[in-house]
């Protein structure tokens, strides 16, 4: 493969900061990378911003069918290119933007649940993240890389002020392991922090498993959606319908303490606090509290 440079300023293109575009500069690092994350001759992989077609060439080689999707129409020409240019014919190119696309109707036309790859830019991996886990059912594994910091955020423990919402969900229906870390100067251009590929397997059997799961995203995004305040204070504040009083009373009925903060809860805390909520609410439906 040529260098991200020469292949770009061949093209006449630049890496557009706008899409946090940042073209990993080695082959070998690539195929590395797709080592580490296990891919085989059975799978069909959803690779998520193939981009110039490092990780592409690295995985179509290993793959039984490679879905590469790409949203920046001016690089697609030159994926396609790459890919004709290694002899590649397992891989079909979308230009689409990956937030868009419906993974379940796209497994279901290949008959196959995916394995997921990507480098994935920094303002599209909160987002991408909760789509693969609303659509998990057609996700087996993904690899994913991620700037370094939101990739310690993601393996956060409870106690951690890098522990989060995105902490809590993913850990929920998933388990996370390091599968390389990228120093930042492995790219072009070079971003300002490194990276880190992270394997995300999702759980066959949740224990324990959540009454509601809708409600858990709620129930965790009211909790850290004030993190500095307690937990009592957080969830009154108007994402969910508790009040005061209802927040009080849930936490209460959990046995957890009212004064604690969202970072200090374990997963299956969240778990076993959603499902009083979840009675609270069927209780008294229309509850409409002072805060």
């Amino acid at each position: 493969m040529t260098s991200p440079y020469q292949l770009l300023k061949a093209w006449n293109l630049q890496a557009r900061k706008e899409l946090g575009q940042n073209f990993l500069k080695e082959p070998s690092l690539a195929e590395r990378i797709v080592e580490a994350a296990g891919i085989e001759d059975h799978e069909v992989v959803l690779e998520i911003g193939a981009g110039l077609g490092a990780m592409t060439i690295a995985a179509a080689k290993r793959a039984k069918h490679l879905i590469a999707v790409e949203k920046d129409r001016q690089l697609v020409p030159l994926l396609r290119a790459e890919l004709l240019a290694h002899g590649l014919d397992r891989v079909q190119v979308l230009e689409h933007d990956i937030l868009k696309l419906n993974l379940i109707q796209l497994a279901e036309e290949h008959g196959s649940a995916f394995t997921v790859l990507g480098n994935l830019p920094y303002n599209i991996s909160s987002p991408v993240l909760v789509m693969l886990i609303e659509q998990r059912r057609v996700v087996r594994r993904a690899a994913l890389m991620f700037q370094k910091e939101l990739a310690d955020r993601l393996c956060a423990k409870p106690g951690s002020r890098t522990y989060g919402r995105l902490s809590v969900l993913l850990q929920y229906c998933a388990d996370l392991g390091v599968l390389r870390e990228v120093k930042a100067d492995q790219f072009f251009p070079k971003p300002k922090v490194g990276s880190t590929v992270l394997g995300i397997r999702f759980k066959e059997k949740i224990d324990p498993v959540v009454s509601d799961e809708r409600l858990l995203i709620r129930v965790v995004q009211a909790a850290f959606g004030q993190r500095r305040k307690t937990l009592r204070n957080a969830l009154s504040g108007g994402l969910l319908p508790l009040g005061t009083q209802g927040a009080t009373a849930v936490l209460e009925g959990t046995g957890i303490d009212p004064q604690r903060r969202a970072e200090t809860l374990s997963v299956a805390e969240f778990v076993a606090l959603t499902d009083t909520v979840a009675r609270h609410l069927h209780a008294t439906p229309s509850v409409q509290e002072a805060r």
